[in-house]
């Protein structure tokens, strides 16, 4: 039976919880936002929008960004659905999606709206779950969602979809199979190909996410981090995180 979408909202409430609880956590993400930060086109004229923005942490470091969500919740700016936004054609500058691509259902759908508002050379910027070794076994045990890494992609929707009425979907995997494979590459024909990158975010593993406890004391995240940079060198083994940047022909 299909899960209603409010239960992303469900989650939403409790990641706040749990976000003020977690002083490590914010750390960590603060320098995800940072690395999301630098790719952003500062140089073109346009908004700056996060799509499924959730709990709203970006702006701690990417302030002019608009959070939205499908949800009215009270720090965010407006409400929007990924599948039909209401900005005007070439009008936004940046897309984030943070943790939100494995949770289109269709993403040709999706792409297709953000092809439509974005400016030329706009840019999305993608943050999501990579599927290194690790990141399977990590999402794939601790992790609610499915990693569905052998399911059917449904690029686009089907006819007579109804955005405001669609179901709560997740699969973990999505994102590297897309960006990180061959097989979606004439679905992309209408972008460049900016960055690709895999990381390990072992301290973010480590930390224990949102729900989870954490494993290892504040003070010891920059020599975590130090370790991030070794393993990232190794993705196929070690990758939990990844970040794609496509820029609009």
């Amino acid at each position: 039976m299909a899960i209603p979408v409010r239960q992303h909202n469900t989650e939403i409430q409790a990641n706040a919880r749990h976000w003020r609880r977690k002083p490590l956590l914010q750390k960590i993400y603060r320098d995800f936002y940072r690395e999301i930060s630098k790719e952003l086109r500062r140089d073109l004229t346009g908004h700056t929008v996060e799509i499924g923005s959730g709990i709203g942490n970006l702006k701690s470091e990417v302030p002019e960004a608009l959070a939205t969500d499908i949800f009215p919740n009270p720090w965010l700016d407006r409400v929007e659905n990924a599948y039909a936004l209401s900005f005007e054609d070439s009008s936004v500058a940046n897309l984030i999606l943070f943790d939100v691509w494995h949770h289109l259902e269709f993403p040709g759908t999706a792409i297709a709206e953000f092809h439509r508002v974005l400016s030329a050379s706009g840019r999305l910027i993608i943050f999501d779950p990579a599927m290194g070794m690790l990141g399977r076994l990590v999402y794939g045990l601790f992790h609610h969602e499915p990693l569905a890494l052998d399911a059917e992609i449904r690029w686009n929707a089907p006819e007579g979809f109804v955005p405001d009425e669609m179901s709560y979907y997740a699969a973990q995997g999505n994102a590297q199979r897309v960006f990180f494979s061959e097989w979606f590459r004439d679905e992309l024909e209408d972008w460049c190909v900016i960055r690709q990158s895999r990381f390990a975010s072992i301290s973010y593993v480590a930390s224990g996410g949102f729900s989870r406890r954490q494993f290892y004391p504040s003070a010891f995240y920059p020599a975590m981090r130090a370790i991030d940079q070794m393993a990232s060198h190794m993705p196929a083994a070690f990758a939990t995180r990844l970040l794609v940047v496509l820029e609009k022909r």
